[in-house]
């Protein structure tokens, strides 16, 4: 079973259903029958044309769930116009549905929700983690917004900023999480950057090319996450970090600054540094300053305390870091992606000379990580660190 050929029709699938006049949640429940379906009959019996094979059997699935609401009478001349036998054309529309998952409708936070759920193909709980909040109340979250869209015809596409939210979350699971959608993302970024004559989407394009091209150093042989300061510069795609700057600098020219162009220029100055002691941490220090005056985001002041600490000094960054204890929220509370605020305390406390502090820090951070190749780097953080105090 080719499960990333499943996960690449689907949002072209439940394209074609709503376009036939699916609301939204009948719709993708109909896409999950016929992906289960699939499961169950593809390992003995492919079909020739797999899309065409979904959309037939996602469009029964569908008129089977309305004859059975209370909408059927309605709906019942749905049935003439089931798509015939035979290969369906090979039009890509999953740009056009995340822009239809963008409804007015829905508020920006929900509309973002319900497309990596339903297009991106990302579960609830990795959902949750990329809005720092419990599995249960992005669950809800999500389930509020399908009753919202429930029955709306979708002629007013949603705006271009949400739809950019939901690209760089998309990106950030491929890129960091157990989903890999990276490319994915940069495919339909590149389409809308084509479509769009807009900065911040051609600065979106820019940050993901940047960090992407660093993606073959980020992970050893064996598995573990490797720092940026500590990655081999050498494996880090050129032609990508070059195009990404080009098109950063072509939009940062047109002085319409946004928070994707600002990220973008602190990527392009980390490619920039032949190595890490050369990179231009005061300059970094600056875009975080517009970062923070466009967003002003608890998780930007955390990574503006780590570029402080690496342009002044430890101190001066764990000076910072007692600001946010004290004005901001909490890990706890949503404001800090857990374990990052635990494990900055403890680079900056490593930095400054205190080891036992550094990994204990470690230590607690490692067992709030969400995933286990992030637990396994920071226990082996704290672990190097008190082999190191037993020397």
């Amino acid at each position: 079973m080719n499960e990333v050929l499943l996960r690449s029709l689907t949002p072209s699938v439940l394209a074609i259903l709503v376009r036939r006049g699916a609301d939204f949640a009948a719709a993708e429940d109909a896409v999950q029958d016929a992906l289960l379906e699939a499961v169950r009959v593809w390992p003995a019996d492919p079909p020739r044309d797999a899309k065409g094979w979904l959309v037939t059997v996602a469009w029964r699935k569908f008129l089977d769930a309305t004859r059975a609401d209370t909408a059927r009478r309605r709906r019942e001349g749905l049935v003439d116009e089931e798509p015939a036998p035979g290969p369906t054309p090979a039009v890509d529309d999953t740009l056009q549905l995340y822009f239809l998952c963008a409804h007015p409708s829905l508020t920006p936070s929900s509309a973002v929700a319900l497309t990596l759920r339903a297009v991106g193909g990302l579960t609830t709980r990795q959902i949750a983690q990329a809005y720092l909040v419990p599995e249960a109340t992005m669950a809800q979250r999500i389930s509020r917004a399908k009753r919202t869209v429930s029955g709306v015809r979708f002629d007013q596409p949603g705006n271009v900023a949400t739809v950019l939210r939901v690209l760089y979350l998309v990106f950030n699971e491929g890129y960091s999480g157990d989903v890999d959608l990276a490319a994915e993302a940069i495919r339909l970024t590149r389409q809308l950057s084509a479509a769009i004559d807009h900065p911040e989407v051609a600065g979106l394009l820019a940050l993901m090319l940047l960090h992407h091209a660093r993606r073959a150093a980020r992970t050893a042989p064996d598995g573990s996450l490797v720092p940026l300061a500590e990655q081999d510069r050498g494996r880090w795609d050129t032609a990508a970090i070059a195009e990404g700057v080009e098109i950063l600098q072509a939009a940062l020219a047109r002085d319409r600054l946004g928070e994707f162009q600002a990220q973008a220029a602190i990527a392009a100055l980390h490619a920039d540094a032949p190595t890490a002691g050369e990179t231009d941490w005061v300059q970094i220090v600056e875009w975080y300053d517009e970062l923070v005056r466009l967003t002003d985001s608890p998780v930007v002041r955390l990574n503006r305390a780590v570029a402080v600490g690496e342009a002044d000094g430890p101190r001066a960054g764990l000076a910072e870091l007692a600001k946010l204890d004290d004005s901001s929220p909490s890990s706890s509370s949503g404001g800090y992606p857990i374990p990052r605020h635990t494990a900055v305390a403890a680079y900056l406390h490593e930095r400054d000379g205190d080891l036992a502090t550094a990994a204990r820090l470690y230590a607690e951070a490692a067992q709030k990580a969400p995933n286990l190749a992030e637990r396994d780097h920071l226990t082996r953080q704290a672990a190097r660190l008190n082999a190191r105090r037993r020397r």
